[in-house]
């Protein structure tokens, strides 16, 4: 009797340990190789790729898209899609300055009805909202993500056009400028913001109940609801850390540039879709992590900057993020050996 009550919790430990450790998939890991590739033939293309200034540069670039990724990572997961994202990145931003900016004075004319150290919470407040209304749409009205997300995409980028009327904003507030300019021990504070929040989130798919129930919500959500999960509280929580973590991009990213751009965000939920999908994660959801959507947005930050180096135009950039979409949807179908519908 004393033997089984001694060994079972060891027995209950292993098995715990033995779960976690399936989860870490060496497909995770299979970008590396390809990493290291890319900056061999950076290195041969160009001397300047292996310059401090180069690979800085790249990861600066790669931080605001990493955050889309990290975002559209996790409603991935959990079996969900959000089209959305890439206008979020941009109207966010947008909303913060004409609630705090003056209405007279400067090339655009704000409300001013708020003071200006509001603009980032405001900013994070409307990514929040947004996040807050897809779930909704999803979960209480039923309506299909994929169609509520992309009527979303363009409801947000008409308001975005409307608001600026087509025009970038360049009166920043200097709490944007600050994060997108600011170095920590020799880095950008925006890399190190992204690095903190893909270890936060990976600890917490790996370690926290939540963050494991977003794996069985996604494999199977019938069955995770049978076990006691509130599925539609997680997804629409999921949905909203989503829309959250897309306005805080925008921050990163105007803080940047020093601007908010008209067309801020056009097109990069293709680049947000290629990442996560040859990162390892699966559009039916249940699988993937957050390190191989990260190895994603690095993979195809690098080959952009390889073909600069290399003297390719950037008007072949939007064909080779196609052809990457239908290459790695190619091998994530053979390699899953399931039919992708």
């Amino acid at each position: 009797m004393t033997e089984t009550v001694t060994t079972a919790p060891a027995e209950a430990m292993g098995a715990g340990a033995r779960r976690r450790l399936a989860r870490v998939r060496w497909s995770d890991f299979s970008l590396v190789p390809v990493i290291l590739v890319l900056m061999v033939i950076g290195f041969v293309v160009s001397p300047v790729f292996l310059t401090s200034d180069n690979l800085i540069s790249v990861v600066q670039q790669s931080s605001e898209l990493s955050l889309l990724v990290l975002g559209q990572a996790l409603i991935l997961i959990c079996g969900r899609m959000d089209l959305s994202l890439e206008s979020t990145i941009g109207i966010a931003p947008v909303v913060a300055m004409w609630l705090v900016l003056p209405s007279e004075g400067g090339r655009f004319a704000g409300l001013g009805l708020l003071p200006t150290w509001t603009a980032i919470p405001l900013c994070l407040l409307v990514g929040l909202a947004i996040g807050t209304v897809n779930g909704f749409l999803m979960l209480k009205l039923n309506v299909n993500g994929f169609i509520a997300t992309l009527g979303m995409l363009t409801m947000l980028r008409g308001l975005h056009v409307g608001i600026t009327e087509g025009k970038s904003i360049t009166e920043v507030p200097e709490s944007f400028r600050y994060l997108g300019k600011a170095e920590w021990l020799g880095a950008p504070a925006a890399v190190w913001i992204c690095l903190t929040l893909f270890a936060v989130g990976g600890a917490a798919l790996a370690w926290l109940r939540h963050g494991r129930a977003l794996y069985a919500i996604g494999g199977n959500p019938e069955a995770a609801r049978a076990a006691g999960i509130r599925v539609d509280r997680i997804t629409w929580a999921v949905l909203a850390v989503g829309g959250l973590l897309a306005a805080f991009a925008g921050i990163l990213y105007t803080g940047h540039y020093g601007s908010v751009a008209a067309t801020q965000g056009n097109g990069w939920i293709f680049q947000v879709f290629a990442a996560a999908v040859i990162g390892g994660i699966s559009l039916k959801g249940g699988r993937g992590t957050l390190f191989g959507a990260l190895t994603g947005v690095l993979t195809l930050q690098l080959v952009v900057n390889v073909m600069t180096l290399g003297g390719v135009p950037a008007l072949w950039n939007q064909f080779l993020n196609g052809a990457i979409i239908i290459v790695a949807l190619v091998i994530s179908r053979f390699a899953s050996g399931e039919k992708q519908d």
